[in-house]
């Protein structure tokens, strides 16, 4: 009986990482108005308002694109609003960032879609990439 209880829990375990591996990324969904108000840390991501306009948000969108497990869900420079999904590398958790041009401020909106906490994942993440964009901008 405990063996199959045992095989039970092991098939239990790899069907939901299957599940968050290969679960679907809508767009209507994820794809939505970041909101962002003001810088914010949460505990499921993070809200950052950006100075530039259409140009620093398309460097941002290259540096972006050139993060490993990272690609393109939605949108684009020239409309406006840009939606990524960003895996990480063991179990595969998708990580959703929307960034949306609002005048000459990008609004940034990153968080996660499972659990309740990112363990600042995202926010680490975010800051990688603004210092990347500071960097390019003042080179």
């Amino acid at each position: 009986m405990l063996k199959y209880i045992l095989i039970l829990l092991v098939l239990l375990a790899i069907g939901g990482a299957a599940f968050i591996r290969f679960a679907p990324s809508d767009p209507a969904v994820w794809h939505v108005d970041p909101q962002v108000s003001a810088d914010q840390d949460l505990a499921s991501g993070v809200r950052r308002r950006i100075p530039g306009g259409e140009e620093a948000m398309a460097t941002l969108d290259r540096i972006i694109l050139s993060t490993p497990r990272t690609e393109l869900l939605a949108g684009s420079v020239e409309e406006g609003r840009i939606t990524y999904v960003t895996r990480s590398k063991w179990m595969g958790f998708p990580d959703y960032t929307t960034l949306e041009l609002d005048g000459e401020v990008i609004e940034l909106y990153a968080r996660l879609r499972f659990g309740q906490a990112d363990l600042g994942v995202n926010r680490a993440r975010v800051e990688g990439w603004l210092q990347e964009l500071r960097a390019q901008e003042a080179g």
